[in-house]
Order: structure tokens, then C-alpha cells, then sequence
């Protein structure tokens, strides 16, 4: 690998398992560079959004070039600011469905994060509020009908408890 190449780890797993946090305590411990796949998603868009991290962050990575990436704002529910990531060095993309099929091929390493469906949902209602338990159980239901399909936690390198 030269100088310039990317390592590229994915942290995947359910909404509400512990993937963020598992992400920073990496990006904290080897200096990389996080991509949130909330930074791609919308409510009402939770798994279609794969091209544009695969076209604007993982191509251009693998290939030695800057990465360019307009995040999406979930208040405003429009596209937001435009984000860089230089190569080199280790890139964390976090996020529900973050291993998916279409990206594997880009992932030096994929992380699966474990955490029960009950303690999930009371930690998405903890961050988001009461009045988006029926967005969160909407969401769930579409990370069932995505895992049924791609089942990225059988093709993780580690799975990791997110309780802790």
C-alpha cells in the first residue's frame, strides 16, 4: 500500500446499536476521518442513498483522490454544505447499512454492532423524542425489510456488542 492509499472500515448495524460511538472512540484512537451515512439518509429515503456515498466518497478514495460529499440536513430536508476527505490515512463510514454489498468491495474492514431491538428504540426516543417513536418503528421496519435482503451482518469481519 503507498502512502496515499485509504483504509477504509465500515461500522455498521442497526439504528440505536452504538455505531457512533464506537466510530468516534476509533477516529479518536487512530486519527480517522468519520463519514456519517446519516450524513446521506433521510427519513424518508433510509436505504436509497448508496450511489451518491459510492460515486462521491468510496470511488474517488480508492482510486487516490479527494473525496467531495454534500450532506444531508434532516431539519431543512434538503442537501447541505459540501465536505472534502483528503486520502490517505483511515476513513470510518458509520451508519446503517454502511457494508453494504455495493461497498464492499472498497472496506478494508467491516464492524458489526450488536445492541437488541428494545434498547435500540429507547435510545432512538431518548435522542430524538416521543414523537418520533412512529418514525423510528417506520425506520426499524425498513432496516428489517434491508437486512432480510443484504444480511450484512453475516459477511461482517467482527461483530461488537453495542451495550456497554
Amino acid at each position: 500500500m503507498d502512502s496515499a492509499s485509504t483504509v477504509v472500515i465500515a461500522v455498521d448495524g442497526f439504528s440505536g446499536s452504538g455505531k457512533t460511538t464506537l466510530a468516534e472512540r476509533i477516529a479518536a484512537e487512530l486519527s480517522a476521518t468519520i463519514i456519517h451515512t446519516d450524513d446521506f439518509s433521510a427519513w424518508n429515503n433510509p436505504f436509497d442513498w448508496w450511489p451518491r456515498l459510492l460515486e462521491q466518497v468510496l470511488v474517488p478514495l480508492s482510486k487516490n483522490e479527494r473525496a467531495h460529499y454534500q450532506r444531508y440536513d434532516w431539519d431543512r430536508q434538503e442537501l447541505a454544505e459540501w465536505h472534502a476527505v483528503d486520502p490517505g490515512g483511515l476513513v470510518v463510514v458509520e451508519g446503517v447499512s454502511s457494508s453494504r454489498l455495493k461497498f464492499r468491495p472498497y472496506l478494508s474492514l467491516s464492524v458489526w454492532v450488536d445492541a437488541p431491538r428494545a434498547i435500540r428504540l429507547e435510545r432512538g426516543i431518548d435522542r430524538d423524542g416521543e414523537g418520533m417513536r412512529h418514525a423510528w418503528l417506520a425506520w426499524m421496519a425498513a432496516e428489517d425489510e434491508w437486512a432480510a435482503d443484504e444480511d450484512a451482518r453475516s459477511f461482517a469481519d467482527l461483530i461488537v456488542s453495542g451495550i456497554h
